[in-house]
């Protein structure tokens, strides 16, 4: 697998661009009542799914390493896993969705779909692609069965 950036400098970097975006293209601010709330909530369900995932692969005694799914000891399928075969991106993801809120540019939102598509693209396809050769059908069936995102 030939990664460039391990996800958590993506996410960082990612971030940046929102704050960058909200701090010199000033066009696209937007508030709403309830929006402080939607950011906390939406924060501690990304705080919960990130925890139950890393707690799943702690249990399950396997790697943790992004830039080395092939160092994995065993295939997690269930828990939070049954609902999303990547609920630590999950979790990235719904960080950068609550980091547009609090910004308040409605223009993140582009940046947090690039997030997703670079996910996707550079971390997400190379990583399935070792996991099937080291899994095999085990995998492709847990790919039918479970989406990626959510």
């Amino acid at each position: 697998m030939k990664l460039k950036l391990p996800p958590l400098l993506v996410f960082l970097l990612f971030g940046l661009f929102m704050y960058l975006l909200k701090t010199y293209l000033p066009v696209g601010y937007f508030d709403f009542f309830g929006r402080d709330y939607l950011l906390y909530a939406i924060c501690l369900l990304a705080f919960l799914i990130g925890a139950i995932s890393l707690l799943q692969f702690f249990r399950a005694k396997t790697s943790l390493d992004p830039l080395h799914p092939s160092k994995t000891r065993v295939l997690v399928t269930g828990g939070i896993y049954k609902y999303t075969r990547n609920p630590m991106y999950l979790c990235l993801l719904l960080l950068l969705l609550a980091l547009g809120l609090y910004l308040g540019n409605a223009f993140n939102t582009l940046l947090a779909a690039g997030f997703v598509y670079y996910m996707n693209t550079f971390q997400i396809i190379p990583e399935e692609e070792v996991l099937v050769k080291k899994y095999g059908k085990a995998y492709q069936k847990y790919c039918v069965m479970v989406r990626r995102w959510f």
